[in-house]
């Protein structure tokens, strides 16, 4: 069988090796990836589970080999990804894209699942819009305000589309499950390793990686900062002040500035937070008292600073931007996007001028404040309903762009104004981010099909990685400084760092 993921964990270890069988059904690894030991195998190939115990033991110079049995899998439920849940269920697709805002705090088959009715889901969704999207089934965190998610009721057009959807009324579910299909040809030749973190708390959201090659990550449920060695697989920790006790902890954007120190937006601790690696100190920057009130959430850092001393962020609580002024500590607030019919900032990049661009969420708008006058232009994304989510700006002033629910990558060259749009192929994959690589190839991560997306720009063709496990992925990072390159992000679900390494 071709396109079958062997993972491999020597006992003891938080480090997990996988590779990807060929056409001839071989897999193999490198004998520089894994050292002597007793390993457990595991398996990851839909509609299949593995025939028997999977166990190796790798002894010093000698090949081991380990021939793996599959068989059809007598529970294919828990195999499904999110995305093949979405093509599974019924619905048009404006109604299953209200699935993507589920996925970023548990997966699809838990609401599938489920046996709520109309009536007791507009309960459970007004519940679940009353927590912070810092949480997850494991560590629910509550929001401070308590009129965020309005009233249940206004929930009932999404509640009733749910219960058709779910096992409100049948034993079973009374539509086909449909998967996806296994990688083949280039999709085959990769080595992915995932390096646990020290706790299942712990949501690495945005992952780094420095001049040294290593590994920094922001804690999006917890209030600390990361470090990990991927050479040995050492975690370092450093705490985070909470500034507000009660309120829920964690951090999202993570940045490294010119003088190689990491900003963190602290989210609902309302304040910006800069790392100094040589010091091992945090210097940080509260938001002043009239504006750090119950909904205050400070979510993203554009760092352009070196034009003319300001550090921009939003407040996401507010739909707001800010800028911050590194001599006074204090904030300004722009109110960009009140004039849109329905609005939600999320990723902002500034450009060389630190003119700020940023995402408008709940439509397909990308917004830009002028540093200098603070005049407001707005640009359309040629796909409707893309709701852009995180940007990047790269040297040339060009934005690049994840258009989460129009399973796109976009970008905006920012001195004419066009666009350009790149189709992800396989359904519902929502890109939440970009990244680039020194080939001028495109790279994004899917939160709902658990693949790694990477595309030539030129040509458009694409090379779609499956991860060995659920990974819910946000932020995506290319180190250029390898051959061939290495993609990072983190497991946001999973508690561990996730470093794909493709063979060409």
């Amino acid at each position: 069988m071709e396109g079958v993921v062997v993972s491999a964990k020597k006992d003891g270890s938080t480090i997990t090796v996988s590779v990807v069988s060929d056409t001839q059904g071989v897999y193999s690894f490198p004998t520089n990836r894994l050292e002597p030991g007793h390993y457990s195998l595991k398996i990851r190939a839909v509609s299949y589970d593995l025939d028997g115990a999977g166990t190796a033991d790798v002894l010093e110079r000698k090949t081991t080999t380990a021939d793996l049995k599959l068989r059809k899998t007598k529970n294919l439920v828990p195999q499904l990804t999110n995305a093949e849940w979405m093509m599974s269920v019924p619905g048009t697709d404006e109604q299953k894209a209200n699935l993507l805002n589920c996925v970023g705090c548990h997966t699809l088959e838990r609401t599938v699942r489920s046996t709520h009715n109309a009536d007791e889901f507009t309960q459970v969704i007004w519940r679940m819009n009353g927590y912070a999207q810092v949480s997850q089934p494991i560590k629910p965190q509550r929001r401070v305000d308590p009129n965020w998610a309005g009233k249940p009721e206004q929930y009932r057009k999404l509640a009733e589309y749910l219960a058709t959807i779910n096992l409100s009324s049948v034993s079973a579910w009374e539509y086909p499950l449909k998967t996806l299909p296994r990688p083949t040809g280039r999709a085959t030749r990769v080595i992915v390793t995932e390096y646990d973190l020290p706790r299942p708390t712990i949501e690495p959201h945005d992952v780094i990686v420095d001049e040294h090659g290593m590994v920094w990550y922001s804690d999006f449920a917890e209030q600390y900062f990361g470090r990990l060695d991927p050479q040995t697989g050492k975690v370092t920790e450093w705490p985070v002040p909470e500034l507000k006790p009660g309120y829920p902890n964690g951090m999202l954007d993570l940045e490294e500035d010119k003088d190689g120190q990491f900003w963190l937006g602290m989210m609902f601790q309302g304040a910006l937070a800069r790392f100094d690696p040589k010091t091992e100190k945090f210097q940080i920057y509260p938001l002043q008292s009239e504006l750090n009130d119950i909904d205050a959430q400070l979510d993203f850092v554009a760092l352009q600073y070196a034009v003319d001393g300001k550090v921009w962020t939003d407040n996401g609580g507010h739909r707001e931007i800010l800028r911050l002024d590194l001599k006074t500590g204090k904030y300004e607030t722009f109110e960009p996007i009140k004039q849109l019919p329905a609005y939600s900032i999320y990723g902002i990049a500034p450009d060389s001028h630190n003119n700020l661009y940023f995402a408008e969420f709940a439509t397909n708008h990308i917004g830009r404040i002028d540093a200098q006058t603070g005049e407001v232009k707005f640009y359309e994304t040629p796909t409707l309903h893309s709701r852009p989510r995180r940007v990047k700006m790269d040297s040339q002033d060009r934005l690049w762009i994840g258009e989460y629910q129009g399973n796109r990558i976009a970008m905006l060259d920012t001195k004419t104004g066009k666009f350009t749009e790149w189709h992800v192929p396989t359904p519902w994959s929502a890109p939440y981010d970009v990244a680039w690589d020194k080939n001028g190839e495109l790279w994004t991560g899917s939160m709902t099909t658990d693949r790694i997306v990477r595309l030539d720009p030129v040509t458009g063709q694409t090379v779609e990685y499956l991860m060995p496990t659920e990974t819910n992925i946000r932020r995506v990072f290319v180190d250029s400084s390898t051959t061939p390159v290495t993609f990072w992000t983190g497991s946001n679900h999973g508690a561990a760092i996730v470093k794909v390494e493709p063979l060409d």
